[in-house]
């Protein structure tokens, strides 16, 4: 491999635009694979990458490698795939068309199996599973902003050696771990609140900080956990508080909340949900990946998961363009009836 390995973004959205900027910007040979709306973006305001602590890195244009094509994918040493998780097969066709031999892959997805799905596309293949924990937003004009903190967690692997240096320059260090299906339970658990966020089109601090809605996250919190436990998989430990501790802090009045849940707070102020973005930019939503993984775990361990079907329901009508102006006590009393309705 070469001393100045190089990286390759498949799926040059707000994530992928964000953690591949912050790279570019800090030396790291990256080349970038996306949609034509992003790249024309790009190539026109190159990247601009800033951060809720302050960071603010540029690209220039000139030096962003950008195209709607797979050519980069030839020249790539390692491929950070951050499609949606609906397009991850025609991802990993493109990856098995034109990557050269030795290239390593990391899923930066949502979901808990889409590098099983890649792996299975590339057999004998390098396929990490990756984690995202923080929120990027687009601004527009190539500007793509972290509204919330969070480390990147990955699966250990002696193959990140040569580009753990370029991740810690740009800030962006990997975390690796041995046993990394209980941090994507983690995740997913605090993932649940995109719906959340989607319905109630608030920004993410001011949903947060009221309790009505602060309860609709923890009922489908409680509901994962209850199946997780039944199940034996014990999420890790990605917060100041256990993951089963959540749900009861969620439901806290506000001032309790407040002093207790700081670092939840300590976010944008205009940091929306990745779901609220693609709601009202009329995509298809990843609800089926977090709120829907939950349902089919449930039901292949013979239990139901009432409010977290409910969440996934509403989100598919909104998607329908049916979408309903909520309060969060009227969200909350639509989940209780859901979870009445699916009792004995």
């Amino acid at each position: 491999m070469a001393s100045s390995p190089e990286i390759c973004v498949f799926g040059a959205g707000s994530i992928g635009c964000y953690v591949g900027g912050r790279l570019a910007a800090t030396g790291a040979a990256v080349r970038f694979i996306g949609r034509e709306r992003v790249v024309a973006e790009v190539r026109e305001h190159g990247l601009r990458l800033t951060d809720w602590r302050g960071a603010d890195l540029k690209v220039p244009a000139s030096d962003v490698h950008i195209s709607t094509g797979h050519e980069a994918l030839a020249s790539a040493d390692l491929v950070l795939v951050t499609v949606k998780s609906a397009a991850t097969e025609e991802a990993g066709g493109a990856l098995a068309a034109g990557l050269k031999p030795g290239a390593s892959v990391i899923s930066f997805q949502n979901g808990l199996h889409r590098a099983d799905v890649l792996r299975g596309l590339l057999p004998g293949r390098a396929v990490l599973q990756g984690m995202v924990p923080f929120n990027v937003a687009a601004q527009g004009q190539g500007h793509f902003h972290a509204g919330t903190e969070g480390t990147l967690e990955v699966e250990q692997h002696a193959v990140l050696a040569p580009f753990l240096d370029a991740f810690t320059r740009a800030g962006l260090p990997l975390k690796q771990h041995a046993d990394i299906v209980a941090v994507q339970w983690a995740k997913l658990l605090l993932n649940l609140n995109n719906s959340v966020n989607a319905l109630a089109d608030l920004p993410l601090k001011e949903e947060l900080s009221q309790r009505a809605w602060r309860r609709c996250l923890a009922l489908a919190q409680s509901e994962a956990l209850a199946v997780l436990k039944h199940a034996g998989v014990k999420p890790a430990k990605l917060t100041p508080l256990p993951p089963g501790w959540i749900p009861t802090l969620l439901g806290g009045p506000d001032a309790v909340f407040r002093s207790l849940a700081k670092k939840m707070l300590a976010i944008d102020p205009k940091a929306r949900s990745s779901m609220w973005d693609d709601l009202h930019a009329g995509r298809k939503t990843e609800v089926d990946y977090l709120n829907g993984e939950v349902v089919r775990f449930a039901h292949r361990h013979g239990l139901s998961a009432p409010v977290n079907s409910r969440l996934v329901e509403l989100i598919h009508e909104a998607e329908s363009g049916k979408r309903r102006t909520w309060t969060g006590d009227a969200l909350l009393a639509d989940l209780k009836q859901a979870e009445l309705e699916d009792g004995p």
